[in-house]
Parts: C-alpha cells; sequence; structure tokens
C-alpha cells in the first residue's frame, strides 16, 4: 500500500499524518501541500508558500473537481446573552475561486432550542477564495439564542444565490458544494451558555 496516492479520498493524503493534521493538506498542481500559516504544524508566517510534502505532478488534474474535506466550527463557545459573530470553516482538497453575484455563498447553522422547534441562522461567505479554505460567518444578537440551544449543521449544498461560482482555482470546473452527514457528524456541535 503506497505512502499516498493521487485520488480524492483522504486517505490518498500522506498516511504519516494524524487526522487532524490531514485537514490541512491539500492538492495543488505540483502535489500534496501543508498549508501556509498554520501554527500547528510550525509556520507562523502569513506569507509563507504553502509547503510540498509529497509531489506529484498534476496532482489536481488528477483529482477532478476539488471536493470538501471538512467543516468546522471556528467558533467553540456561544455565550447566549452576549451574542457575537458566529463563524465556520469548510476546507476543499485543493484550492477553490468564489465569484459573489447577486445575494453571494451561503450555508445554514441550525439552532435546535431546549424546547420548541428548530431555528436557521444563513451564515454568509466571509474570505478565502485563491485557497482551500472558506470562512463563513454571520453576527448574532444577544438573546437571539436562549442557553441550552444547540447550535449543528445538516447535510446541505452550500447555496450559490444568483450568478455566485465556487470553481477550482484558476479553472472553468465547477467546484463540489456538497457537505455530507458524516462531515455534519465530524463538525460536531455547540451548546450555548447564559
Amino acid at each position: 500500500m503506497p505512502l499516498w496516492g493521487a485520488s480524492d479520498s483522504d486517505e490518498s493524503k500522506p498516511k504519516w499524518l494524524t487526522t487532524a493534521e490531514k485537514k490541512t493538506v491539500y492538492a495543488k498542481a505540483e502535489g500534496w501541500v501543508h498549508e501556509a500559516f498554520n501554527a500547528d504544524m510550525g509556520n507562523n508566517n502569513p506569507s509563507a508558500t504553502p509547503e510540498v510534502l509529497v509531489c506529484v505532478n498534476a496532482l489536481t488534474t488528477a483529482l477532478g473537481a476539488a471536493t470538501i474535506t471538512s467543516v468546522d466550527m471556528v467558533t467553540t463557545a456561544w455565550d447566549a446573552s452576549a451574542g457575537g459573530t458566529f463563524q465556520m470553516r469548510v476546507r476543499w482538497n485543493e484550492a477553490v475561486d468564489v465569484v459573489e453575484a447577486g445575494s453571494g455563498l451561503k450555508m445554514i447553522l441550525t439552532r435546535t432550542p431546549d424546547v420548541g422547534q428548530a431555528a436557521s441562522h444563513t451564515l454568509r461567505y466571509a474570505s478565502g477564495t485563491g485557497t482551500n479554505e472558506l470562512l463563513f460567518s454571520l453576527a448574532i444578537a444577544g438573546g437571539a439564542a436562549a442557553a441550552d440551544d444547540v447550535f449543528s449543521i445538516d447535510a446541505q449544498s452550500l447555496v450559490k444565490a444568483g450568478a455566485t461560482s465556487v470553481k477550482d482555482a484558476g479553472t472553468s470546473t465547477d467546484s463540489e458544494v456538497a457537505i455530507t452527514d458524516a462531515q455534519c457528524t465530524a463538525t460536531g456541535t455547540i451548546t450555548a451558555t447564559a
């Protein structure tokens, strides 16, 4: 069994990396690279060039359309009375370009109250075009959630409103925008506090 590959499976990423480290590895034309500016891997330089871990010629071509590899909550705790900005990160297996037109790119965050019906919040694309990570955010006022409300995401496709597009960086290939049940489960939940 090889130590890496050229498929869109997470298992094709360098095998010596932990699951957490694999989240920050993505494909470029020259091979599997590690994100620049990642303190977890010892790089705190925001202008650093991504580190090539394994050379695989034309890797992004071999992979085809960029696929979502993980979704993470950047926000790690929520004070219901204070409110704030809720942020989530979506990672692809290669860099993507976002061109917004109309009302842009969005994802849905579900809030399930302790009692009553679930509500949804629409997080808008905030930054990341040209990289493998897109950041989504929404300012939520204090009091909009109550203590013990649970924030989570459900399987969904990112909403490309109007003529908004998500394409493999530098190409006309449409990138995948579907978030799976497994990715939702791996994302976890946040329970609001008072």
